[in-house]
This record gives C-alpha cells, sequence and structure tokens, in this order.
C-alpha cells in the first residue's frame, strides 16, 4: 500500500494556501469597495448643519496632558480653521477626529451622536476623511493608480479579473474636473505634477470615496505663495460643494481669506472660538503671536539692536496697539451697567 510522499503533501498544503490568501484579498478588496461605495451614498446635510461637534474634548498620555478643553464645530459647506504654533496640540486634535486616538475627556459628536472612534476606518465610514502633509501617494505611479490607491476595481471573474483601467482614468479624469484641475494625461506620473495640484488630487479623491468631512493637515506649510494660492482656491471648491472642511495651519494669512470659524490652540489648550465676524484678521494674528512673547521681543532686540532700529519700532508699535484694544476692552465692560436681580 502506497502512501503518498512528503513532497506531494507539501504541494498540496502550499496550493491550499495560496487559495485561502487570494480568497482572503479578494475578500478585503469586496469589502473596501462595498464601504467606499455605503461611504459615497453619505447625504451632506444642508449648509449650516453641524456634523462634528466638540465639547470641552481632552486627551492625556499617562500624566502628559497634550490637549484640554477643546470646543468648537464643524458645519457643512464652512471651513473650520485650527491654529497654533508648533507643540499647540494641532496634529493630536487631528488624530482624535481621524479615529487614530481616542479622546480621554469632553463629547465627540458627529449628526449628534457622541462617538468613540478606535480607527480611522470608523472615521471613515462615518464620512471623515483626513489628508495629511506626505499625501499618502506614490510618486512615479500615474495619476489614475494614486487616486484608487488600495480601492482598485476590477473586471472579469475568476483568472480573467483584471483592473478597469478606462473606469479609474475616466473617473480621476472627471472628479479633478470638479475640482477645477484640467490635467493634460491622467497618466502622467504624479510626482510630475506641482505640490498644489497633488494636494488637489488628494482632495478630490477623499471627496469621491465619500467624504463630508475634509481634514487638511497644514497643505500649504511646504507651499510658495503662487501654490499656497492654488491649495485655498481647493479648499472655498470643496466649501461650495456642501463639505464641512477642518483647515489646520499656523498662518493666519492663509487662513481668513476661506476660514468661516475660527479656533486657536496654545500649549494644548484652547484660547478661543470665533466666527468670522467675530474677530479681525489683525486680531487673529496678535492672538497667535501673543502679546507677551512680542513684549519681550522687542525688548531682547531693542537691547541689541537699539531703540531706532525700524523692527523694534515697529513691533513696539504693535505691542502697544493691542494694550490699546485691552484697554479699551476693559473700559467698555466697565460702562455696561450691571443688571440686578429681580
Amino acid at each position: 500500500m502506497s502512501t503518498p510522499t512528503s513532497g506531494g503533501t507539501d504541494e498540496r498544503v502550499s496550493a491550499t494556501g495560496k487559495r485561502v490568501g487570494r480568497a482572503a484579498r479578494e475578500w478585503a478588496t469586496a469589502q473596501a469597495r462595498a464601504e467606499a461605495e455605503a461611504a459615497r451614498g453619505n447625504a451632506l446635510p444642508s449648509p449650516g448643519t453641524p456634523i462634528i461637534e466638540v465639547t470641552d474634548l481632552g486627551k492625556s498620555y499617562g500624566r502628559v496632558i497634550a490637549l484640554r478643553g477643546v470646543t468648537t464645530s464643524v458645519r457643512a459647506g464652512e471651513v473650520t480653521c485650527v491654529l497654533g504654533d508648533n507643540g499647540a496640540g494641532k496634529s493630536t486634535f487631528i488624530k482624535i477626529l481621524a479615529g487614530a486616538h481616542r479622546h480621554s475627556e469632553g463629547t465627540f459628536e458627529v449628526d449628534g451622536v457622541e462617538q468613540h472612534l478606535d480607527s480611522p476606518r470608523d472615521a471613515l465610514t462615518l464620512g471623515i476623511a483626513t489628508v495629511y502633509q506626505d499625501l499618502a501617494v506614490v510618486p512615479l505611479m500615474p495619476v489614475w493608480r494614486n487616486f484608487f490607491l488600495g480601492s482598485e476595481p476590477v473586471r472579469g471573474r475568476g483568472p480573467l479579473r483584471r483592473l478597469d483601467r478606462e473606469f479609474m482614468k475616466r473617473t480621476t479624469r472627471d472628479e479633478l474636473l470638479k475640482m477645477g484641475i484640467d490635467l493634460r494625461d491622467v497618466d502622467q506620473p504624479i510626482g510630475t505634477l506641482s505640490g498644489g495640484e497633488r494636494q488637489c488630487v488628494a482632495i478630490a479623491r477623499a471627496v469621491y470615496f465619500g467624504a463630508r468631512v475634509l481634514i487638511l493637515d497644514e497643505p500649504t506649510a511646504a507651499l510658495g505663495v503662487k501654490q499656497s494660492g492654488v491649495v485655498l482656491k481647493y479648499i472655498a471648491k470643496a466649501r461650495e460643494r456642501g463639505l464641512g472642511v477642518v483647515f489646520i495651519t499656523h498662518n493666519p494669512h492663509h487662513a481668513y481669506p476661506v476660514g468661516d470659524r475660527f479656533m486657536l490652540l496654545r500649549r494644548g489648550r484652547s484660547i478661543g472660538d470665533y466666527a468670522k465676524s467675530e474677530i479681525t484678521l489683525d486680531e487673529l494674528t496678535s492672538m497667535m503671536a501673543g502679546g507677551a512673547e512680542l513684549e519681550s521681543l522687542a525688548h531682547e532686540l531693542a537691547r541689541d539692536m537699539g531703540d531706532s532700529s525700524p523692527v523694534v519700532a515697529e513691533l513696539k508699535a504693535d505691542v502697544e496697539g493691542d494694550h490699546e484694544a485691552d484697554r479699551e476692552a476693559d473700559h467698555v465692560a466697565d460702562a455696561e451697567p450691571d443688571v440686578e436681580s429681580p
């Protein structure tokens, strides 16, 4: 009676493993496409409707407090700008909204329902997409391959399955046109595009796959003046399409032209949340810089450069202007009559 050789057994095991692995990959692809289709079915609420609302949001890593007391909202058809210097807590705030980290305190509501997100996939299911500074693109791949990277549609069955190239190229071209970019050839490597155009591809991709809230992590940080203007135009386009946009930046001159609401962070704490009608660009810049820091810098430069330096004179004028604004605000507050309880 013959017994199977170990080589034959190994071959059968190997073949079975390959079939199981292929089936798992096909299931994962189908699952990703189903989730993308479901996300695209998410209807955008009417303009001005809150999509995300956070109240006293905070995050701690052991005894280290990274974020505390953050309250703001993201509304459909509006741009919420989150401003702060390096180390202010902007990255931690992004990670909470994107589902990478769970918040430690406060409430995080999406469509009026409190959420505790466990992964970025949970955020994507709710229509919250994040575009990071590195954009997650492959420079040597064509634009259309990057647009569908990780969610490539296929056609055919079994061994005849293949990428639906025509659908991907046509969809990429159409979606970019909706954002205002008319590429000569979507077959060109994405690395040949300008920084602003690559940002546009990443934004259009997020919108196509069902984003209702678009979080942009300092999209203008590494760009020149012209390309920064291009990105701001695409942010305005996304707002016009009814999305809620969270624009993370440290530059108030980029935020103010497109922003509808401004939330400022300093050392992990919120120092204000303002509608555009409640704050001017000069006030926003002053709060970003910090009056005490400006005054300290003015004294240091005066010691090194002398009081006659134009730079020192300008800084002192800015500091005096901040003090005058504070005195006027205090005078108005003192002049208001107290209302006695009946």
